[in-house]
């Protein structure tokens, strides 16, 4: 079977994807997850899967576990992960609406990674037509929580790995038209300072400030950052009333580190920073990880093969490891052969000026029905 040979339709592929993007799902509206869910679930029946729904928990929405017709139904095969929450609050659809801009098209979660989603079920969904039976079984596993580190699905997804012999990640590919073979260590943290209220005007000097004490916390947090091991606040909540001086305020740390023997020590570092000063209390503690996926020789040998299929189709196919976790870091940690990065292409994620390349729809979609239509 050559994957150059399969009429994949970019045109096509939009109009699907469309709806998608314009089911917005941001991670902490579970029902909104659940929505975009059901939209996946609904397309991947019309496929032939056998669907499952998972309840979700902690306040999050569900899981989808689709499995495709197979006669080695259960036996190990290929696990295609992915999510379907995006940092985009529901309304962002319309300051990001759906464009197409020559080669590029816009949209909340069209890059990250609603888009390499697609295209992998388009990509079953060729074969299918082709009348091809892959080699190995495939599942799909669709999550709600990865946008803030997968805390409540972890398990889910490490024990449908565990099942499975490869597992294929189409998070965003990069922009050399790469793929990931590894990513770094994160770390999350939980910040919180506490002081003592007081009138800011008439005894402000009685008070307190915990929003004092948590800039400078911050300030010292970002200064920890060396070329090993990166610190950065990307969320910060403190106080009620103007005229009251801050009782409580409240942050959330990243962490990341290529290895996690850095990681480990910034976490050290991070935990060590709890304590009192002039009467306010700071405390950290420590949220999700995820841990460092560095290559093994499975992930090298599954990347070969992705690299000879991207060449039989008249592409490169560098390969790095990344900054940013995605639900790789666990299935590779595991020891299990991953490949991530094998989504669109594209960029801006998280702002709103996200956007894919049109092409690489197509160009992605033959390398991962390449991938489905040989691995063993």
């Amino acid at each position: 079977m050559n994957p150059a040979n399969l009429p994949f339709d970019s045109e096509a592929m939009l109009q699907g994807l469309r709806g998608w993007v314009e089911c917005e799902s941001p991670t902490w509206d579970a029902d909104a997850v659940n929505r975009m869910l059901d939209i996946a679930a609904r397309d991947m029946a019309i496929m032939g899967a056998t669907i499952e729904r998972i309840a979700g928990r902690q306040g999050f929405g569900g899981v989808i576990r689709a499995r495709f017709p197979h006669p080695k139904q259960g036996e190990p095969g290929i696990l295609i992960a992915g999510h379907m929450d995006t940092v985009h609050p529901v309304g962002t659809i319309e300051k990001l609406k759906w464009r197409r801009e020559g080669n590029k098209c816009y949209g909340p979660g069209i890059y990250d990674m609603k888009g390499g989603n697609y295209l992998s079920l388009e990509a079953i969904r060729q074969l299918a037509r082709a009348a091809f039976t892959t080699p190995l079984p495939i599942t799909v596993l669709f999550t709600p929580d990865e946008e803030v580190g997968t805390p409540s699905t972890r398990d889910i997804i490490e024990a449908e790995a565990a099942r499975n012999k490869y597992v294929l990640v189409p998070e965003p590919g990069r922009a050399d038209n790469g793929v990931t073979t590894g990513r770094y260590a994160i770390a999350r943290f939980n910040l919180e300072a506490t002081g003592r209220p007081s009138h800011a005007g008439a005894t402000l000097s009685a008070g307190r400030s915990a929003i004092r004490e948590m800039a400078r916390q911050i300030l010292a947090i970002d200064a920890m950052t060396t070329d090993d091991c990166t610190f950065s606040v990307g969320v910060v909540h403190g106080g009620q009333w103007v005229n009251c001086v801050a009782t409580t305020a409240t942050g959330e740390a990243l962490s990341m580190a290529k290895r996690q023997a850095d990681l480990d020590r910034g976490v050290e570092r991070m935990l060590a920073l709890s304590g009192t000063t002039n009467d306010v209390t700071f405390k950290v503690t420590r949220g999700v990880t995820r841990p460092v996926w560095e290559p093994d020789a499975g992930t090298m040998a599954l990347y070969e093969k992705a690299r000879s299929i991207a060449k039989s189709l008249g592409a490169e196919l560098p390969h790095a490891s990344a900054g940013g976790g995605s639900d790789g870091n666990f299935t590779g940690a595991m020891g299990i052969p991953t490949l991530d990065g094998l989504g669109v292409r594209g960029g801006n994620g998280h702002t709103l000026e996200e956007y894919i390349e049109v092409e690489s729809l197509v160009e992605r979609g033959r390398l991962m029905a390449g991938l489905l239509a040989t691995l063993e």
